[in-house]
């Protein structure tokens, strides 16, 4: 194994999270210059990817057993630069759009073979660890480019879009040091591995969970914005602290599974409801820089823990499918987020972001009472068994 294989395979997973939340810091400028356009349509700029990563992803597993893996990045990534940078070149809302969307048959290309390259090469604590690794390093890419974005909002609109170039570099590493496997064949003389039914609930609950983490990016800006509290570079320091606090936990994933045992998926819940419960209240920029670095948090154990559970509990055969069937659901959970957001305030009569953030919290710290009452009853079966048990 190669020194630059760990680095190679964690930074195919940066170029993935790029895909919506760079460009967030100026979703107010691109608002601005399309005055005319519906909000709704502004806010899909961000998460439009998502209708082209979802059929993608599945293509993508197809492809595995066609061509190699390394292969299938190499163009997925050449895909994702120009649908990226390309997006500078738009005049109009629609055409922004359409390059967003060839954004997105990039990243749905390559962004399930960030995850199984993990199950390819690493086994046991070390896939784990690097499971953790894949999404600590991410939320530095997203770090790093948000901070940029945001600086480079302060020229124009269009500028920010050029920190999709880094898919370029991400190019060339996959090019010189991630090994070309052959393509995955089915085994002959062994009965087909069956996918477990409960792929899909865990894929039904990771979408739930980004639907409210993404409501951060597509927000952000425009939370502060009716708060009077900051630009579009303020904006990207906020986002930024979401991604700090998903690379602390993702580092040490491995001790808090340890110290939480099977308590650690509701206590991340649990950060990210308060700390929207707090978004939802707070007028402090320091107070919500702590908020939105929980919210981080909080995401940066759920979904490697998410990944790591729904590969161990399959047969390898079957990691690709698994990986796209749970990262669509995600995905539909980025594109849903504003409008099921944006649809419950105009139900509800209250367009403030800060209605949209209790609404989250509420829901959040419901769901953790409900997964706390399954684990209670899981320990204390008698429980479970008297409480079925009719009274005489």
């Amino acid at each position: 194994m190669n020194r630059m294989l760990k680095p190679t395979i964690i930074s195919i997973a940066m170029a993935t999270v790029m895909a919506g939340a760079a460009i967030s810091p100026a979703l107010g400028l691109i608002a601005a210059y399309f005055p005319d356009a519906d909000p709704v349509l502004i806010k899909l700029v961000l998460t439009i990817p998502s209708l082209m990563i979802i059929p993608f992803s599945f293509f993508s597993s197809y492809l595995t057993k066609k061509i190699s893996k390394r292969s299938i990045v190499l163009i997925g990534l050449a895909i994702y630069v120009a649908g990226g940078v390309g997006a500078q070149l738009a005049n109009t809302i629609g055409v922004l759009l359409a390059f967003r969307l060839v954004l997105g048959a990039g990243v749905g290309l390559v962004m399930p073979l960030s995850f199984t390259l993990i199950s390819d090469h690493f086994r046991g604590k070390e896939m784990t660890k690097m499971m953790g690794y894949n999404t600590a390093f991410s939320n530095v890419g997203g770090i790093i480019t948000m901070l940029l974005a945001g600086y480079l909002a302060s020229f124009n609109w269009r500028v920010p879009f050029n920190v999709y170039w880094l898919g370029l570099v991400i190019f060339l590493l996959v090019l010189f040091y991630l090994p070309k496997n052959e393509p995955l064949k089915p085994r002959s003389g062994e009965p087909k591995a069956k996918m477990p039914l409960s792929v899909y609930g865990i894929a039904l609950g990771a979408c739930g969970i980004m639907l409210a983490y993404y409501a951060v990016a597509t927000n952000m800006a425009l939370y502060l914005v009716q708060s009077e509290l900051g630009s579009s570079q303020t904006a990207g320091l906020v986002m930024s602290f979401t991604t700090v606090g998903g690379m602390i936990t993702s580092l040490i994933l491995v001790r808090l599974q340890v110290v939480f045992k099977k308590y650690l998926m509701p206590v991340a819940l649990l950060a990210m409801g308060v700390a929207f419960g707090v978004l939802s209240m707070s007028h402090s920029i320091p107070v919500i820089l702590v908020s939105v670095c929980f919210v981080g948090f909080g995401q940066g154990i759920v979904f490697p823990l998410i990944n790591d559970k729904v590969l161990r509990g399959v047969d390898r055969s079957l990691s690709d499918r698994v990986i796209s069937i749970v990262s669509s659901m995600i995905y539909i959970g980025q594109f849903l987020s504003p409008v099921v957001l944006d649809s419950i305030g105009r139900m509800a009569g209250i367009a403030s972001i800060r209605f949209q953030y209790s609404v989250i919290s509420g829901s959040l710290i419901v769901s953790v009472a409900f997964m706390l009452l399954v684990l209670i009853l899981k320990k204390n079966p008698v429980i479970a068994k008297d409480a079925e048990t009719p009274s005489s």
